[in-house]
């Protein structure tokens, strides 16, 4: 499992890595695991034994003039959950663009499996958030999963038999299928992000990234979707999902990355969802702990879903 902390300060930067993970704690076998560390600005990584799936190496984005990421470098497990948290404006929604080209990078790559991104999109889910998709379209539960097939088909061929049952697999694991016939809008909230998961997996992706699912969700439609995900998880489908919400991360994630426009850490949440740590990237803006659940305050457009609140 790989550990992260990205800092500004030069020195021995193998001392500075074991002065990190002291302060929090955290134990860390070299021999085992693949590191990140930071030394004079820039940040050199260390290949362990277990497999990475997704590997981002250097990556930058900027939107005109405005850095959204800075040389963000980190690696992604097969199987795993890896939490991307942050503030608004952080950079978390860009760095999943960044993987499905929906974005271009300034510099530095995103690599699948070893490949680049860009040749291996077949193999990538994507869930984008609620409030960019079009709910008013006139299209059923069944059209939304079988756009999850159209690269595979084609956009002139018919849909195949292995499409289909591919459609209604996807439907069945999202707990959808007997809404198949019902328009979009007339979907939950809930039902709406498991169209969404539902499209994103029709296609059997390894990868699959999940963009604020969180959003507008009570508590029970939320557990719900995480157990889907962790079903997934355990057919080796790797997941990156970005999120305001650090108590599912706290308790879901295998990873969190934590980035502010760089990546200020990567690793168990045990040791990134710290107070000291967390304050690197949401800074002033207030941070509750508490036994049943942590939160970050600040504004953003989406409700803020709080622990027995339905």
């Amino acid at each position: 499992m790989q550990r992260t902390f990205a800092h500004d300060h030069a020195g021995d930067a193998h001392a500075e890595h074991d002065h990190l993970h002291a302060a929090t704690g955290a134990t860390h076998n070299h021999a085992e695991h693949s590191h990140t560390h930071s030394r004079d600005g820039q940040t050199h990584t260390h290949a362990g034994a277990t497999p990475q799936v997704v590997c981002f190496e250097d990556v930058s984005v900027s939107y005109g003039m405005i850095r959204a990421l800075d040389n963000v470098s980190f690696s992604v497990e097969c199987g795993s959950l890896s939490g991307v948290v942050g503030p608004n404006g952080g950079g978390k929604s860009s760095l999943l663009k960044a993987v499905v080209g929906l974005v271009n990078l300034d510099t530095g790559s995103v690599l699948v499996q070893g490949q680049p991104s860009s040749q291996m999109r077949k193999h990538i889910g994507f869930v984008p958030q609620l409030e960019q998709v079009d709910w008013n379209f006139p299209v059923t539960v069944w059209d939304v999963a079988m756009m999850g097939l159209t690269p595979q088909r084609g956009l002139f061929r018919g849909h195949s038999r292995a499409n289909r049952e591919a459609a209604a697999h996807a439907l069945s694991t999202v707990g959808l299928i007997d809404l198949r016939k019902r328009g979009i809008g007339e979907l939950s909230g809930g039902q709406r992000r498991r169209a969404l998961l539902a499209r994103a997996i029709a296609s059997s992706p390894s990868v699959l990234l999940l963009d604020e699912p969180m959003n507008g969700l009570d508590p029970t439609a939320q557990h719900r979707f995480l157990d889907i995900i962790d079903q997934l998880r355990e057919q080796d489908v790797t997941v990156i999902m970005s999120t305001h919400d650090l108590t599912c991360v706290s308790a879901r994630a295998s990873d969190v990355a934590l980035v502010n426009g760089r990546l200020i850490a990567y690793g168990p949440p045990e040791e990134v969802l710290l107070e000291a740590v967390l304050a690197e990237a949401f800074g002033h803006q207030l941070v509750v702990h508490s036994a049943g659940g942590a939160y970050a305050l600040h504004h953003h457009d989406h409700p803020v879903n709080w622990p027995g609140r339905e």
